[in-house]
């Protein structure tokens, strides 16, 4: 049956529109996404499909253009127009933070840096600068490693800091574990980071470890 014929609280559009996105399921976020379906299942069969073929909708997210095209009623176009609404996503995440204090929505904050990070391959290393009133003047990715670890150089994070008018910086990085623990190595190049910055008057508000969850050593006592 084709979702035309569908009741109309069952459609996902309707649903949506009448009860809010956050009441429709993976399968139907992705119908919605999709647009149509292909021979023999509806967009919703085919959202169904895809789940249970990559895992996860966060697998969906990931996969990249090879391993996505591979996937039945999916193509490049599909693909492209999927991480066109991730970057949306990201760019929303940054555009509130520019017009808020980030110290007075560390909700927003988390979210943005979890967006950009956690699903990277390799650690990456990252800082937001913000201006004397704690609002984002940019985000910079500054080092990138293996899996295993960056290599962070304080000289160069007070250099990018002072190009952008930093007042005051938050620093971040993503466990590819998913492990979001503190290890001795990042509690060791915080208080570097924050000694070399300091000298240049410049504040260190956090670090945030992204994984699987987040941790801030602020809140661990470690900053």
């Amino acid at each position: 049956m084709s979702i035309a014929d569908w009741p109309s609280a069952e459609r996902p559009r309707e649903k949506l529109i009448q009860r809010g996105a956050a009441a429709l399921s993976d399968a139907e976020l992705l119908a919605l996404f999709l647009g149509t379906g292909v021979a023999g299942l509806s967009a919703v069969d085919l959202g169904r499909q895809m789940l249970q073929e990559f895992g996860s909708l966060r697998a969906i997210l990931d996969a990249d253009a090879s391993r996505f095209c591979r996937g039945k009623g999916l193509g490049i176009a599909r693909f492209a127009v999927l991480q066109a609404a991730l970057e949306i996503a990201r760019r929303h995440f940054a555009e509130a933070m520019q017009r808020d204090d980030c110290l007075t929505s560390p909700a927003q904050t988390r979210q943005y840096l979890h967006a950009h990070l956690r699903d990277r391959q390799h650690e990456v290393f990252a800082c937001l600068m913000l201006d004397n009133r704690n609002r984002v003047i940019a985000f910079r990715e500054l080092f990138r490693g293996t899996i295993d670890g960056a290599s962070v150089y304080p000289r160069e994070v007070v250099k990018q800091a002072l190009a952008d008018n930093a007042a005051a910086v938050i620093l971040a990085h993503n466990h590819p574990s998913g492990v979001c623990e503190p290890s001795q190595a990042d509690i060791r190049i915080t208080e570097r980071l924050k000694k070399a910055l300091a000298l240049v008057d410049i504040r260190v508000l956090d670090h945030v470890i992204v994984g699987d969850g987040i941790t801030c050593l602020s809140e661990q006592g470690l900053l």
